[in-house]
C-alpha cells in the first residue's frame, strides 16, 4: 500500500532545485560579496570623512549622539572604513572618554556583524578553498588557539581589521572568544587614537606625543608578531 522508496526520495522539480541552488555554499558566498560591495559602494558615496571637516549634527547630542555614532562605527567597519580614521573622528567629536567607549562598542559590533556574515554565508565555500600549506596551518591556529590568536592581532595591528574577522569566521572559533578577544584587544590601540584625536588642536602637547608614540611602537609591534606568526606558521604547515 506504502512506497517507502518514494517517501526517502529527495523531492524534484524546478522549485526545489532553484532551493537547493540559492542555498548552496557558492551562493551564499556570491551573496556575502554583494553585500560587501553594496556596503563598500555606499561608504565611499557617504564619505565618513567628513565627519571630520564638518563635525557631528547639531541636532544629535550627549549619550543619543555617542551611540549613533557607535551604530555608525559598526556599520562603516563592515564597509571597510578603516578603523583609524574612526578613531580619530571619535576623539575629535566626544573627547577621550565618551569617544573611546563609542569607539569601542563599534569596533565590537563591527566585528561581530562581520563574523557572522562570514560565517553564515561565506564558510561553507570558502573552507573549500583552503588547500594551501599557509592557508591550512593558519587555520588549524585560529581554530585551536582562537582567542590567543585573535588577541595577539588586535593587541599588535599588523593585519586588517576586515580581514581579520573574516579569517577568523572561516575558521572553527566561536563567537564568544571571538568578540572578547577583539574588544580587550582593541582597547590600548583604540584609545591611542581617540587621545590624538582629542589632542588634535595640540598637536605639540605631552599627551598627543605620548598617543603618536604608542601608535608608533604598536605599528612596530605588529610588524614583529606578523613576521614571528609567518615563520612559526612555516614550521607547523603539513609537508608532503
Amino acid at each position: 500500500m506504502f512506497d517507502p522508496v518514494s517517501a526517502a526520495r529527495p523531492a524534484s522539480g524546478p522549485a526545489p532545485r532553484l532551493s537547493r541552488a540559492l542555498l548552496s555554499p557558492w551562493s551564499r558566498l556570491s551573496l556575502l560579496v554583494a553585500v560587501l560591495l553594496g556596503a563598500a559602494s555606499t561608504m565611499l558615496l557617504f564619505e565618513p570623512q567628513r565627519l571630520l571637516a564638518s563635525g557631528w549634527p547639531p541636532e544629535l547630542t550627549g549619550g543619543a549622539a555617542a551611540m549613533v555614532f557607535g551604530l555608525a562605527y559598526g556599520a562603516l567597519t563592515v564597509a571597510f572604513v578603516p578603523r583609524p580614521l574612526l578613531n580619530i573622528a571619535a576623539g575629535a567629536l566626544f573627547g577621550a572618554q565618551t569617544g573611546l567607549a563609542a569607539a569601542l562598542a563599534g569596533t565590537v559590533l563591527g566585528a561581530g556583524v562581520s563574523f557572522m556574515l562570514g560565517r553564515v554565508l561565506g564558510q561553507d565555500a570558502l573552507r573549500t578553498l583552503l588547500r594551501g600549506r599557509l592557508l591550512t596551518a593558519a587555520d588549524g591556529v585560529l581554530s585551536r588557539h582562537g582567542f590567543r590568536s585573535v588577541l595577539a592581532l588586535r593587541l599588535f595591528p599588523g593585519v586588517p581589521f576586515a580581514a581579520a574577522n573574516y579569517c577568523a569566521a572561516t575558521s572553527r572559533m566561536g563567537a564568544p572568544p571571538f568578540l572578547l578577544a577583539t574588544g580587550l584587544g582593541s582597547i590600548p590601540n583604540t584609545a591611542a587614537y581617540v587621545i590624538a584625536g582629542s589632542e588634535a588642536a595640540s598637536p605639540t602637547s605631552p599627551v598627543f606625543l605620548a598617543a603618536m608614540g604608542f601608535i608608533v611602537l604598536s605599528g612596530l609591534g605588529g610588524a614583529l608578531v606578523a613576521w614571528r606568526r609567518r615563520h612559526r606558521l612555516g614550521r607547523d604547515m603539513p609537508k608532503d
